[in-house]
């Protein structure tokens, strides 16, 4: 195991009702003017940010608002939320909505405190001042909730970046497990599977010795695969719901990965796919993590294997460790598909004739696309397109 430093400061107030305490909470963490910031109809229509208002003004808060917020989040409402801050002297960010208005609200809330462009950070300036960001999350997916990152799609060109640092933690979550029971099966689906890719890429390690966090990983995608089908059948299984939704936390806020070098290739291949095609990035995740897999399985066939045989129940077979290991990333694709997630590039709405530009906008480098991703592996141009091939 590697040193490390880990500081992960957030509030969590979790449980039926725990909206409520919206106000208290940014009160206590110092705010007094706030951006509401959230995304379409259904924080309206379910009457959740309207308790979040009543809330607020139960403390004397006052608040500004900025709806509005799409999946994969565009830079032009972080632009027009850094202006609406300054000019209503906001002091705090509340996100009322699932990942991306979290990560929407991350952006404003550097953008607002920074001289430059908010861009800058997303190209990869260290985050380390913005205003304090609280959310209420509406769906268990990103994990945006409890970690110090954010994505963003940059509208010029159409393609997606990410950002990190601690000032981007939030100070305070606020985790209600009901507030996921509306949410199509689709979508929770897609959740379920941005989950386990926080998980499992994670769990690609080149670090030897870390058997405690790989045990935590390896149980937390053990309670998706059992959950997850609980709420299809049945969306309005509470407990269920409630484990996924810590469960998505868990994944994501680092816990499970600290001491370990990680593995972000699915997430950075699978970031040009939902900015060309605008598609759900649970469902771009579940068409190219089995390809990354697949492809990067022979580096290290023996911890492919392992989390086969421990999560999928793949019979160890120590003289096939790359048998033993493909049929765990086939257990895994047979499992999102069963939740239904899509399959291959058809069942996504991508396309062939795209694969240049994506392996392009993939390794951008110093912009001519002759850059490389490091992860497990290390791949090339060449390797990023065969890859999308597999995903055809």
């Amino acid at each position: 195991m590697n040193n490390f430093s880990f500081y992960a400061p957030t509030y969590f107030a979790f449980g039926r009702g725990a909206e409520n305490r919206a106000g208290e909470l940014v009160k206590k963490f110092g705010g007094t003017k706030v951006l509401l910031h959230y995304g379409g109809g259904s924080v309206i229509r379910s009457g959740l940010l309207d308790r979040v208002k009543d809330s607020l003004k139960a403390e004397g808060i006052a608040y500004a608002e900025l709806g509005g917020v799409k999946p994969n989040p565009r830079s032009g409402l972080v632009y027009e939320g850094i202006e609406l801050c300054r000019k209503e002297g906001v002091d705090f960010i509340l996100a009322v909505g699932g990942g991306s208005t979290i990560d929407s609200s991350k952006a404003i809330a550097a953008g607002t405190v920074y001289d430059g462009d908010f861009w800058d950070f997303y190209e990869g300036k260290p985050v380390t001042k913005a205003l304090p960001v609280g959310t209420v999350l509406t769906i268990a997916a990103a994990g945006s909730e409890g970690s110090p990152d954010s994505v963003i799609t940059k509208e010029e060109g159409m393609f997606k970046r990410g950002a990190s640092g601690p000032a981007y933690r939030p100070k305070f979550s606020i985790l209600n497990p009901e507030l996921t029971c509306t949410l199509p099966a689709y979508q929770t689906a897609c959740g379920a599977t941005d989950i386990i890719a926080h998980l499992y890429e994670r769990y690609l390690t080149n670090t030897k010795n870390v058997q405690t966090t790989d045990r935590m990983i390896e149980a937390l995608i053990m309670a998706m695969v059992e959950e997850t089908p609980k709420v299809i059948a049945d969306p309005n299984n509470y407990d269920a719901r409630a484990n996924i939704m810590w469960a998505g936390m868990m994944a994501h806020n680092n816990s499970c990965g600290v001491g370990r070098s990680q593995d972000w290739t699915s997430h950075q291949i699978e970031h040009e796919l939902s900015a060309l095609y605008d598609c759900a990035h649970g469902a771009g995740l579940a068409v190219t993590m089995p390809a990354v897999f697949r492809y990067n399985m022979k580096h290290d066939p023996a911890r492919f294997a392992q989390i086969a045989s421990r999560v999928w129940g793949v019979p160890m077979n120590e003289n096939d460790l790359e048998g033993t290991a493909l049929a765990g990333i086939d257990a895994l694709q047979k499992f999102l598909c069963s939740i239904g997630m899509p399959k291959n590039f058809a069942e996504l709405g991508a396309k062939e004739e795209d694969i240049e530009y994506l392996a392009n906008t993939c390794c951008y480098g110093d912009g001519s696309g002759n850059g490389k991703i490091y992860g497990f592996t290390v791949l090339d141009k060449e390797d990023v397109r065969n890859i999308f091939r597999m995903m055809v």
